[in-house]
């Protein structure tokens, strides 16, 4: 019986040689959020160039992707959807300054805000949006590159048109389509 037991004990601890550990061209994410898969860089990136005529199409934007007028962190480009009603506004900003991280919990990170973690065709991301009623807006931020963020906002025009999911999960559409655009062309 004895022997048995020993011959257990030496059938469970086979030793196994390699290197444990996460993939080496993934970069780590922040805590609550998935690791970045792989690096995007947005130097150089316009963001009206994110989206192909498809795709605006499928977000229902009516004319030209256009450079918003005011600039917040990086470039930032304006989708308007006002052929029909409800009538919204995406806003695409590159943000090559900034780790995602800033927003959850380091200096662009706002108490007064929910923020959610989430992820973005496998890349870590954020939703954030104020608490109130009706809702005002959604952005979604995603950590495509280390220190760099992509940003969309979706900002309701019509008055009372979207709930808060509803303008949390248009962003994040809107992110995801953009993500795809870089994977293409990266």
């Amino acid at each position: 019986m004895l022997a048995c037991a020993a011959l257990l004990l030496t059938a469970c601890t086979a030793v196994q040689h390699g290197r444990a550990g996460a993939d080496p061209a993934a970069s780590p994410a922040p805590a609550g959020l998935p690791e970045r898969p792989h690096e995007l860089s947005l130097a150089g990136t316009d963001p009206c160039s994110l989206f192909t005529a498809a795709q605006l199409d499928e977000l229902g934007v009516s004319g030209e992707p256009r450079r918003a007028a005011e600039q917040r962190d990086g470039p930032t480009c304006a989708l308007e959807v006002d052929r029909t009603e409800p009538y919204h506004s995406y806003y695409v900003e590159v943000i090559t300054t900034a780790d995602v991280r800033a927003w959850l919990d380091g200096d662009r990170a706002n108490t007064g805000l929910t923020t959610e973690p989430t992820e973005v065709e496998g890349f870590p991301a954020l939703t954030r949006y104020a608490p109130s009623a009706p809702p005002s807006d959604c952005e979604t931020f995603v950590g495509v590159a280390e220190g760099q963020t992509l940003r969309t906002q979706l900002y309701p025009v019509t008055p009372d048109a979207f709930g808060q999911r509803q303008l949390c999960d248009l962003s994040t559409k809107a992110a995801t389509l953009a993500v795809r655009t870089l994977q293409k062309t990266r």
